[in-house]
């Protein structure tokens, strides 16, 4: 039997994969096909349609497999009967990014009945069966996050005048949610109990929703009479939703992180009201998760980086480093992640150099 040899990069890594021709498909995302993409929501983050779809869309054709990929819009029913649909057509591969731990579940089972493999992308599903876990370090964004926060306040001169921080979590159902958690408290919590730093507020944002975060910002401001130097927000969607409120109350840039590098958040960083974000090249994602499924089509064992845990067992999984961006290295996201367009424009084009 023929045998398509196909060559994906990851990073610095390069992957063969040698797959027959009753695996290859035509590129063509049709109803029936072998992989099954659910994406989450295109609110919480802008990435999920503008960098995760065309990164797997490249990978897969590229790949020469049949695939299908929805979106559930942050409705955890929907993408249950989304991944439903996907293996009655016979998807053998699914690739799931989670919504809550229940309706993941509940797809993982179905799955498996139907003898079906998944990945858990991005998202890790506590307690769950799947194949394997791809994402990027989600204690070590946190990480990154914090060292961004406390490096914003010596900018500002604020890290010896006992600063005023707030967090804002990202939302309850997801893990990520606590991985960014804990890592940006890995730095920031010595330093609150040594007096460093005052804690300030802490929320989580239900469904990672932009409005609730500017709503539960306000109300941080109120509890602090306008009183918060920085804030460890999760994402740039959240970051975003304070520059919001500090603008309407007419207060000045504070120390902010964010997350995913999305347009939005480096115009927030080149204009001074952001301190920075985490790039996660969802490239590597998901030319990762691509090889992955392949394997997985083929009844092999897909590579991985170590494992993380899953309840009382370990989960194999492939991890990826995440890179802090700042006002000092935003150009490199100009290499074909992002489009300088989108960025350099309008009353930000004065910012770009």
């Amino acid at each position: 039997m023929r045998k398509l040899v196909i060559t994906l990069v990851i990073a610095a890594l390069t992957v063969s994969v040698t797959v027959t021709a009753a695996v290859a498909k035509p590129t063509k995302q049709s109803a029936t096909a072998d992989i099954c993409v659910l994406l989450p929501d295109s609110k919480s983050s802008v990435r999920w349609e503008t960098q995760d779809r065309p990164a797997f869309v490249a990978a897969f054709r590229a790949a020469k497999v049949s695939y299908v990929m929805t979106n559930a819009n942050n409705d955890a029913q929907k993408q249950k009967t989304q991944a439903d649909q996907c293996l009655a057509n016979g998807a053998k591969v699914v690739i799931l990014v989670s919504l809550d731990k229940g309706s993941s579940i509940a797809i993982e089972a179905a799955a498996r009945s139907r003898n079906a493999k998944v990945i858990e992308y991005d998202r890790q599903v506590i307690g769950g069966s799947a194949a394997i876990y791809i994402s990027f370090d989600g204690k070590a964004v946190g990480v990154l996050q914090g060292k961004g926060v406390v490096a914003g306040l010596k900018a500002k001169g604020l890290y010896t005048k006992k600063p005023v921080v707030a967090e804002l979590h990202g939302g309850q159902t997801d893990n990520n949610s606590f991985l960014f958690k804990s890592g940006y408290e890995s730095i920031l919590n010595p330093l609150y109990k040594n007096g460093t730093l005052i804690k300030g507020p802490q929320q989580f944002t239900p469904g990672w929703d932009n409005q609730k975060a500017g709503v539960i910002f306000e109300q941080m401001l109120v509890r602090t009479n306008n009183k918060i130097d920085g804030v460890a927000a999760a994402n740039d969607g959240l970051a975003n939703a304070v520059v919001v409120a500090l603008k309407a109350h007419k207060l000045k840039p504070i120390a902010l992180s964010g997350q995913d590098a999305t347009p939005q958040g480096v115009q927030n960083i080149i204009s001074g009201w952001q301190t920075m974000t985490v790039w996660k090249d969802t490239r590597k994602s998901a030319t990762a998760t691509a090889v992955a499924a392949l394997a997985l089509l083929r009844g092999q064992t897909p590579k991985t980086t170590g494992t993380v845990a899953n309840g009382s067992k370990r989960l194999p999984a492939f991890i990826i480093p995440p890179v802090s961006i700042t006002k000092a290295n935003y150009k490199q996201l100009f290499n074909g992640y992002l489009k300088r367009s989108s960025v350099c424009v309008g009353t930000y084009a004065k910012f770009c150099s």
